[in-house]
């Protein structure tokens, strides 16, 4: 018998039983993923979904929107958004060289490199795990479904997502001016504020016992 599959639009409708229910977004998000594992909708989508239905809006198909569809002017851009294993490996690779670059006496620090990334496929793919063992980083733990206390998401990402809102990039480069500019405007104690504050946030994640939070 073959496997059930759940499309979109299922999905959704599931999703506003649940709305009707008087049930969370974390909590409908959180039975998908029991349910339906890696088919389900992510944290995001669940919550941009119950604001809809907040609005009174219950349509559940994709709106179509005017105009043609957008297409990417450089293929090198297209392919940011399909980051695989092997292509995060290369990654890895690339930040390792830049350590040796930059701060001569890492080659005799390995041990003192310590990497958070999350539970994306990409990042727990067995070549990216072979590398990382050849690097002999400490990779902390990250519990599955937890953006929440992974700093990139918490405090690097959401420093970006004002500016973000005003550009539309039309080629790998330039996003990938953008994206440095930021980064050289920020001081060394905004990075270091991300990280110390990692210990607050797991503190946050003990005390709520599983619930989400901002």
């Amino acid at each position: 018998m073959s496997k059930f599959v759940p499309n979109k639009v299922y999905l959704r409708g599931i999703l506003l039983h649940y709305f009707i229910q008087k049930k969370s977004a974390a909590e409908a998000h959180r039975i998908l993923v029991q349910t339906y594992g890696d088919n389900a909708l992510s944290d995001t989508t669940c919550r941009d979904w119950f604001r809809r239905f907040k609005n009174n809006d219950f349509e559940l198909g994709d709106k179509e929107r005017s105009g043609a569809p957008k297409k990417f002017q450089d293929k090198e851009l297209e392919q940011l958004l399909d980051i695989t294993g092997d292509r995060y490996r290369l990654q890895l690779m690339r930040l390792s060289r830049a350590l040796k670059e930059k701060r001569p006496l890492y080659a005799q620090r390995h041990d003192k490199v310590i990497l958070l990334h999350d539970n994306a496929r990409p990042h727990v793919a067995k070549p990216v795990k072979t590398y990382l063992e050849t690097l002999k980083w400490e990779v902390l733990p990250h519990p599955l479904y937890s953006p929440d206390i992974a700093s990139s998401d918490f405090h690097l990402f959401r420093s970006m997502a004002h500016g973000l809102a005003d550009w539309r990039f039309h080629s790998y480069e330039e996003a990938q001016k953008w994206i440095d500019s930021l980064i050289a405007s920020k001081d060394m104690s905004f990075f270091r504020r991300g990280i110390y504050v990692l210990p607050e946030r797991w503190e946050k994640v003990v005390s709520s016992d599983g619930q989400y939070f901002n």
